[in-house]
Order: structure tokens, then sequence, then C-alpha cells
């Protein structure tokens, strides 16, 4: 009788230890494939729990361990985001995580030419689409919320690297920007902002066309300089990244790669053809880097009212202060282009 009493104990507590072994496996046991890095994952809006189990697959080691872990813990209904499997995670881990871990990622713009353009990189990193957020930001309420006109909108987004989750909305993600748009003009800024007397959509679009001029950013406030007098004085801007652009909205195609501007190019009837019209174009002929902004707040002070291409200093310009020393700069340029047969 004892003896089988000890038996009874005996395969009890192997039945036990099986029982422990097997819940181990299930919940503790390394259950991802991934090796040496985090790997992301993306649960949409509306996703399923067997949907889920799909996007999981590929990732997991075995799908029947993670089911019936997610059963045992009454896991069924996904919540939706961006969540980070790491190596050596167990069920247990992956389901808290896909619970509680909706983890922000880093979106990143820059150089986008319209809104559309804009909308278009943002939702190639978010679960929004494109037409949804274009349609926001354009909204009457939006653009009354920030004072700026269609034309204007593309000013109020600073080009950077924004931490946020991916299923935010499109008014969040408006909203967001717009919190942004303000921490960037600070105090200083501001100071030096009104100082010009130009609006912060104003000073962008400015800054838009140094960005275009000058790849060097040394040279962008010396750039800035010039537009910057030749407005005080009422002279029209004559800048050739404006007509570019103005050719680019005509032909729809911002694709479009211009050599060369030539002088029938600048006859181009647009409002953003500064050769035909006085003052700033109606807005942003791009979204400016940060350093083409801080150029035109922080513009040198000198007399130059012109400039061209420096042939023999690569990225750089000649300036002038006289149209006939501009003259003599600009054919040299034009020797250059002829000789290196640069043509449209």
């Amino acid at each position: 009788m004892l003896q089988s009493i000890k038996r009874s104990i005996r395969f009890a507590l192997i039945g036990t230890g099986i029982i422990f072994f097997l819940l181990f496996i299930i919940f503790y046991f390394p259950n991802t494939k991934v090796a040496d890095k985090s790997q992301s994952i993306f649960v949409p809006t509306g996703t399923s729990f067997a949907t889920l189990k799909k996007i999981l697959e590929p990732h997991l080691k075995s799908k029947i361990s993670f089911s019936l872990a997610a059963k045992a813990k009454r896991f069924d209904t996904p919540r939706i985001g961006h969540f980070v499997l790491k190596p050596s995670m167990g069920n247990q881990q992956i389901i808290n995580t896909l619970r509680s871990g909706n983890t922000p990622i880093q979106v990143v713009f820059n150089n986008q030419q319209t809104i559309a353009h804009l909308a278009g990189r943002i939702a190639e990193q978010l679960e929004l689409d494109s037409l949804s957020l274009t349609k926001e930001i354009e909204s009457p309420y939006f653009m009354d919320s920030v004072n700026l006109n269609r034309e204007e909108l593309l000013s109020l987004f600073l080009p950077n690297s924004y931490e946020m989750y991916w299923n935010i909305s499109a008014a969040e993600f408006c909203q967001r920007m717009q919190r942004e748009n303000d921490l960037f003009w600070n105090e200083n800024r501001e100071s030096k902002r009104k100082r010009l007397n130009m609006s912060r959509a104003e000073v962008i679009t400015l800054a838009a066309i140094v960005n275009e001029e000058s790849r060097k950013v040394d040279e962008r406030p010396r750039v800035a300089g010039v537009y910057l007098n030749r407005l005080r004085r009422g002279m029209k801007l004559q800048a050739d990244p404006t007509v570019v652009y103005a050719m680019k909205r005509q032909a729809n195609d911002f694709e479009m790669v211009l050599r060369r501007v030539l002088y029938k190019d600048l006859e181009i009837k647009s409002p953003y053809n500064t050769y035909k019209y006085r003052g700033l174009p109606p807005g942003p002929i791009t979204m400016p880097d940060i350093s083409s902004v801080d150029a035109v707040l922080n513009a040198e002070s000198h007399n130059y009212l012109f400039f061209v291409v420096d042939p023999k200093n690569p990225g750089y310009h000649l300036f002038a202060s006289t149209y006939n020393e501009h003259l003599t700069n600009r054919k040299e340029y034009v020797r250059w282009l002829n000789e290196n047969r640069i043509m449209r």
C-alpha cells in the first residue's frame, strides 16, 4: 500500500513537472526568429486576431505555442500600432508587448515641394493615407487655425525627424506640426523675423529660394542678403528657381530636371515667376532646410544686388553690387556653360 502511494506521488510529481515544463515552453521559451536586432511589427486599424497571427507568423518559431499562450492569457483583441519584437522573446513577453508596447517611430521629411508631396512622404511612414492627410491639411478649419492660405501651407512644416506613433490620426499629425512650428519660432527667431518686417510664411518663402539657389550653407546668408536688398529697393527678385518651379507646376511634373534656364522661360505666366512679378512668390517653392531659414533671419549685411554661378568655384557664386559688374560675371558663366555644352 505504501509503495503504491509513493508510486502515485512520484507520478504526480513527474506529471506536475511535465506540466510546468510545457507551460515554461509555451510562455517563456524563446519564440522569435529575431536574431541580433529588433524587428518592427505594424498592426493596422481593424486587424483581427487571425490577421495578427498572419502578420506575426514570419517572425515566430512556433505559431501554435503563441496561439496557446494567447488563449490562456485571453488575448484575442489586438492593439493597433507599431510594436518591436526583440531576440529571445517568449510568448509572455510578445503578448505583453502587443498589449501595451505601442512604440513611437521616427518620421522624417525634407525638401518636399507641395503639400501632396509631403502627404505622400508621410504616408510612406505612417498608417495615414496621403489623400486623407492632404484633405486635413488643406481643410478650411486647419488653414484658419494656423492663419495660412493654401499657397502658404507648406511653410508650416519644418524638415526634421519627429517621434510619433505610427497610428496617429491626420488631425493629430497636423496639431503636432503646429506645435512644432510654434516651438521653432522661439523668442530669438521671432525677434529677428520682426526686425525684417516679414511674416513667418514670408521668411520660409524667401528661405526656400535661398535653399534652391545655394547648396553651400556658409554662402546662404550672403544670398539671403541679396534678396533682402532687392526687396527693400522694390526690385524684382529675378530668382531662377522660381521660374523652374513655375514650369514644373505648369507641366504638373515636379520631377522635371532643368539644367539651364533660357530667356524664353522667363516669360512664363505664373505668380511664382519672380522675373515677371515683384515681391515674394505666393508661397514656398520647396520645404527649405533649417539652415536656409536661419540664413534669412541672419542675413549678411552688404550692398550686393546680383549674383551668378562661379565657374571656378563649384557650388559658390560671384556677387556684384552694380549691373555692369554683374554682366561681366554673367558672361564668364555663360561662356562656361557653352564650353561644357550644358544646354536644356
